[in-house]
């Protein structure tokens, strides 16, 4: 019987099996079961690399019976699972089958594109995820906050890749393009990287070596191209990026975890072309610290930052050391995570429906005086 308590020769040491995965599956260690992480997943079934001997086997196992109706609990690349492989079905080739989900360290979650507002696990259990942003189109640095929120919220720690940088032939402009992305990301390292020649490369691989890291970006980001270079070989397909609009045609269509030559593991995902809050406060919070900052000086607690008598929000926006694209970014954010959350919460939604109601009396009360109307009544009375 395989012992699963942790030790730097365990065979899933170089998947990320510690201490803290070795105790959360003590309740299944007597059981016969195995532990397993989920390299893949596709159409309810899962690929699991497990413990084999003194090294790793790949298997396939059905996960029938820990997906349920709430799609925040279906098995996602990165996962440990407890796997049976007492009861593979020989006829289905599936040579196990899933019983449970170890608890999840870090989850990165997004809003699907559902009018029902669901939310999607995109990668479980990551240190490190990589934003990659493409330098051969315009920088987006609206996108670069909304996907380093995301990563924040989730507990795991954000890294952004300025992708194809040999594209940028000018050194100083390369330089501003880094500091423009520092400045979107406060905390947050930004790399410059080719995988053409190699320019960065080194730096990124000493960051995610021994770590379980996630690339995320857009279709025609680079990722797969990415993958390959931090591998050290073509193990991800790579097609062209549509030259009339810079976007990529989903080279990567599943999540595959890859396990990188000099230690650690890397998770690949397709292209993103929409990517939503989901309750996302804290990481918005960690993204706009500046702001949130400031706004802790404004005169009134309850501050809009719009134009309210001692706003240090927008007197920030006047003397130039906050943009005006920033601050729109921010409130456009916040926003679009308020809905997500309502959607959700009957108490946020009363809140934000209670608040638009003062807004709406306050507006028209504005209107009266403007107009010169005779006695206001006072919004609310």
């Amino acid at each position: 019987m395989f012992n699963f308590a942790f030790s730097a020769a365990h065979p899933l040491t170089g998947y990320g099996w510690d201490d803290g995965f070795a105790e959360s599956f003590t309740p299944f260690a007597g059981q016969g079961f195995v532990p397993g992480r989920i390299v893949r997943v596709d159409r309810g079934r899962v690929d699991a690399v497990v413990p084999d001997g003194d090294g790793v086997r790949t298997v396939l196992a059905d996960a029938a019976l820990v997906a349920t109706g709430d799609p925040m609990r279906v098995p996602c690349t990165g996962d440990w699972a407890v796997i049976d492989l007492e009861n593979g079905r020989v006829g289905d080739h599936l040579d196990g089958v899933v019983r449970a989900l170890l608890p999840r360290r870090t989850a990165i979650m997004r809003s699907t594109s559902s009018k029902r507002s669901e939310g999607q696990i995109l990668a479980a259990n990551v240190d490190y995820a990589v934003v990659a942003v493409s330098l051969a189109e315009a920088l987006d640095l609206d996108r670069v906050e909304r996907f380093v929120s995301l990563v924040w919220e989730s507990g795991a720690q954000p890294v952004v890749a300025l992708t194809k940088a040999d594209l940028v032939a000018d050194p100083a402009a390369l330089g501003h393009l880094v500091e423009d992305t520092s400045a979107a990301a406060p905390g947050v390292q930004v790399l410059a990287v080719s995988a053409a020649t190699g320019d960065g490369l080194d730096t990124l691989s000493a960051l995610l070596t021994g770590a379980t890291s996630v690339l995320l970006g857009r279709s025609g980001a680079g990722k797969s191209t990415l993958a390959n270079a931090l591998y050290g070989a073509d193990v991800q397909h790579v097609q062209a990026v549509r030259d009339q609009d810079g976007k990529g045609r989903h080279t990567t269509t599943t999540r595959d975890l890859l396990r990188l030559p000099g230690g650690g593991v890397l998770i690949d995902t397709p292209g993103l072309r929409g990517v939503g809050m989901w309750d996302a406060e804290a990481g918005l919070a960690r993204t706009f610290a500046d702001v949130e900052e400031l706004a802790e000086r404004c005169r009134f607690h309850d501050c809009a930052h719009d134009a309210e008598p001692g706003c240090a929000v927008q007197e920030a926006v006047e003397n130039g050391e906050l943009t005006v694209r920033r601050l729109a970014s921010y409130r456009k954010l916040l926003r679009e995570n308020q809905r997500i959350v309502a959607k959700t919460d009957a108490r946020m939604r009363a809140e934000i429906r209670r608040d638009w109601k003062q807004k709406q009396a306050l507006g028209r009360h504005m209107m009266e005086r403007k107009r010169g109307a005779g006695a206001v009544r006072r919004p609310g009375r």
